[in-house]
Formats: structure tokens, C-alpha cells, sequence
């Protein structure tokens, strides 16, 4: 734009010296200088021609474009204010990938009702349904057990026991750029691969492994094949920063952008269709998606929504945690790793509590009635179910 102005201003100017010199022969002076002894006045009070009120116009948009430039390298803008004084929105600040570059706040942190306590307000039934499982889940879980031990050398057959679900929560390498976690000894997937996590699975069962959000999507894939699973879903966590906003501390090499999600691949091993595996499943109860404030800076700490999200879908009560800590022990839950400061596992007492065969939690007919039905198997009744899991034709498939 200034070059622009520039060169048009001297198009004018040379235009306006043609016009002095063809007056200056037409009167007969020698110079253009001369013209002002002849007129007797200035050759600027001569009234303005149309070239010379654009020149003016000109030589005073330059004056003002160089008045602007001078003021917009001093400017520093601190928000998205300047630029949306002209939006019709009467609140400027609805752009929230703006409003994250501004303040740090995360767009999932403005998502309503993310809490397990307001969740189901406007939802009386699935309140209810929630409530009742939750319950039936207290009154049959087994005592809390722990057993602090090295999961590097530690053989799981030695837990003398087949479970319903295995959380898994390894304190991942990338753990260490992501959350400046320093404190605990870290593994790589190598050594994760390794575990035996076949041998404690029972014949129909689910793991469920934490996977962060780098080259664990694919690696947490191959621990599941060789575990003997198939992966079946992915409960994805979009961490908020309310308590804390501002951007990361640790920012990914490997990352084009800013991460504030992680994962959790969920597999399957045998046979579970859920409509006819009601005894083990209640399937469309909770979502594959948590929301919830990031720990502080440095921990690892998952959300607990994860426990409620297992619990109400599957009703198996054998349930292994593996690297859990103090923090993570919990009703119907053996909690097993190097982070626990103390021990109470009786491999011997734990059996015990399904010597009856009860190995489930059981149900009742007002959670049968409330509880989202899938349909029956093909053939039977014609419609299609929802969910995620055994995706593919001719199979049952699930939904947590």
C-alpha cells in the first residue's frame, strides 16, 4: 500500500511540473521560478485543479500511514478484544480456540455438566439406574486388598487367581516430557509387553490399558494381541486446566500441537455379546469419553471416573488394578505395584471370597428394567443396537 502511494504522488508531482512549464512558454518567461514575479503571487494560491487536490489527498494519506505505522509498533496486544469489537455476538469471547490462545483456558473447560454429581440431572431414570448400580456394586465388593511388589520380577500367576478386569496404569517414558514426572521409575513398551497378562485373564474378560497419547495407541494394540485380547473400544480423557490455566509447562517434541487428551484402549477376550451375556455385561450405561481437571504438575494421577466406567459395565467382582497406589485402593479392587507403601494381600483369603461360585455382582429387576436394552440376535427381532464394541457384520456388538 505505500509503495502504491508513493508512486502515484510522483506521477502527480511530474504532471503538475508539465503544467508549470507549458504556462511558463505560454507567458513567455524562461523558467518555471519566474511565473511568480509575473502573476504577482505564489503558484500554489493558483486555484486547485483536480490533479492537484488528489495530490494533496495523497501526500495526507502517507502522512497518516506513516502516523499509524509508528503507533503499530508500539502496540502489544494482550487479547482477542481489539479484533472482535465488531462481532455481532454479544459475548466476544465465544471463541474459545482464541480465547485458549489469550488466557491458557482449554475449550473443554466451558462443557457443562462434565461432573459425576450433575451428570444425569435432566435424566430421572438413567439417575436412578446410576444410583442403583452403584449400590449393588458397594454391597458385593470384596474387601480392599494391596500388595506392594516390583512388577519388573513380580510372576502374576502368583495372585492364584483369574480375573474379571485388569486396569492397567503404567508409568509410561513419555510420561517424563508430558508431566515432568521424575519420581517414579518409568517404563518403556518393551518391558510393558512383557507382562504375563494372559495367564491371570479369565476366559472372558476385559483389560483395560492407560496408553498416554503418543506411540501408545499403536504399541497398546500389539500388548493386547499378544495378551490375548482384541481391542474393542477407546475411552478417551480431554483434560481441563480450570484449577490451573496457562499453557503447558512440557511441551511434546513429537507433538505438532498442544496435547491435553490421553487414552485408554479397552480389550476383549472371548466370547461376550451383550444380548445374551446379561449375567456380565450392562452395555449403553456410561460413554467412552472423560472429562476432568489434569493433575497437578509432575503426577500421573488418572481419573476415577475410569473405576465407574468398569464398574458399571462389567459385573464381573474379580478386579485387578496393576500399578495402582495408597491413592487408588479401593472396594473390589486388588491393587498391585511398586508405589503402594504397604501390604495385606492373602492369596489364599482373596479366593475365598468367590469359593461360592458368586463371581459376579448380580442384578435386580429394577436395574433390568432400567437399564438400555440391545436387541436380540439377528433373526429374532428386526432393528440394530448401539455402541463400539466386536464392531463388524454378523457380530453382537457392545457399548459401555
Amino acid at each position: 500500500m505505500m509503495l502504491f502511494l508513493m508512486k502515484m504522488l510522483k506521477l502527480l508531482r511530474e504532471r503538475s511540473q508539465k503544467r508549470k512549464k507549458l504556462l511558463a512558454q505560454t507567458l513567455g518567461v524562461s523558467s518555471v521560478n519566474e511565473l511568480r514575479q509575473i502573476l504577482g503571487t505564489d503558484v500554489d494560491t493558483v486555484p486547485k485543479k483536480k490533479d492537484q487536490i488528489l495530490s494533496d489527498c495523497v501526500e495526507n494519506s502517507l502522512k497518516n500511514l506513516k502516523h499509524v505505522s509508528s503507533l503499530t509498533d508500539e502496540i502489544v496486544y494482550k487479547d482477542s478484544s481489539t479484533f472482535l469489537k465488531g462481532t455481532q455476538s454479544s459475548n466476544p469471547h465465544n471463541d474459545y480456540c482464541q480465547h485458549f490462545i489469550d488466557t491458557g483456558q482449554r475449550p473443554q473447560n466451558f462443557i457443562r455438566d462434565v461432573g459425576l454429581a450433575d451428570r444425569f440431572e435432566e435424566y430421572p431414570k438413567l439417575r436412578e439406574l446410576i444410583k442403583l448400580k452403584d449400590d449393588l456394586i458397594s454391597e458385593t465388593a470384596t474387601p480392599p486388598m494391596y500388595l506392594k511388589t516390583d512388577l519388573f520380577s513380580y510372576n502374576l500367576k502368583e495372585l492364584n487367581c483369574k480375573f474379571d478386569v485388569i486396569l492397567i496404569e503404567p508409568p509410561l517414558e513419555e510420561y517424563q516430557r508430558t508431566c515432568g514426572v521424575t519420581n517414579v521409575q518409568l517404563w518403556n513398551w518393551d518391558q510393558i509387553l512383557e507382562l504375563d497378562i494372559g495367564e491371570v485373564a479369565a476366559n472372558r474378560s476385559f483389560v483395560f490399558l492407560w496408553c498416554g497419547s503418543s506411540d501408545g495407541l499403536d504399541m497398546g494394540r500389539f500388548c493386547l494381541r499378544k495378551w490375548g485380547f482384541r481391542r474393542c473400544e477407546d475411552i478417551c480423557w480431554i483434560r481441563t486446566n480450570i484449577n490451573n490455566p496457562g499453557h503447558s509447562k512440557n511441551l511434546d517434541s513429537k507433538a505438532a500441537l498442544q496435547r491435553t487428551k490421553e487414552h485408554c484402549l479397552m480389550g476383549i477376550k472371548g466370547t461376550v455379546r451383550r444380548s445374551t451375556d446379561g449375567d456380565f455385561i450392562h452395555a449403553n450405561v456410561d460413554i467412552d469419553l472423560i472429562i476432568s481437571e489434569e493433575p497437578e504438575y509432575g503426577s500421573i494421577e488418572k481419573p476415577v471416573e475410569i473405576f465407574h466406567i468398569i464398574e458399571h459395565f462389567c459385573l464381573g467382582r474379580r478386579r485387578l488394578h496393576l500399578f495402582g497406589c495408597d491413592s487408588t485402593i479401593r472396594p473390589g479392587w486388588l491393587t498391585v505395584g511398586p508405589e503402594l507403601t504397604n501390604t495385606n494381600f492373602n492369596a489364599d483369603l482373596y479366593t475365598s471370597y468367590f469359593s461360592n461360585g458368586q463371581n459376579t455382582t448380580g442384578c435386580t429387576e429394577r436395574i433390568e428394567a432400567l437399564r438400555p436394552k440391545s436387541p436380540p440376535p439377528k433373526g429374532k427381532v428386526t432393528g440394530r443396537g448401539r455402541g463400539g464394541f466386536n464392531r463388524g457384520r454378523g457380530r453382537d456388538r457392545l457399548s459401555l
